[in-house]
């Protein structure tokens, strides 16, 4: 079985791409994402991802990069053009909405 590499970007590389408004989803749970988050996020909880159908290319974050990774993973098989966000929230160091992180 060979493994499928999954597409990934740098929070710098993907703070460069927020002036063209890229769809980003946050996996992270509600209280988490009121926390701080991504300016224009939308956030849809690992536990519902299943059932999200992105339009489009998708930038998925969590906290430290793993639950987006497997999020990626399972959108991927819906043929969603998706790509994890290395690091979460721990490595993002432009604006937030929300609480402080």
């Amino acid at each position: 079985m060979l493994f499928k590499k999954i597409p990934a970007i740098s929070t710098k590389e993907l703070e460069r791409k927020l002036m063209d408004k890229p769809q980003i989803i946050d996996v992270r749970e509600p209280h988490e994402f009121r926390g701080g988050h991504i300016p224009g996020a939308k956030n849809v909880p690992l536990r519902k991802v299943e059932s999200f159908t992105p339009k489009g290319k998708t930038y998925v974050v969590c906290q430290s990069g793993m639950r987006s990774k497997k999020a990626t993973k399972m959108l991927l098989k819906k043929d969603a053009d998706v790509v994890n966000v290395r690091g979460g929230m721990m490595a993002w160091s432009g604006s937030t909405r929300g609480g402080k992180l």
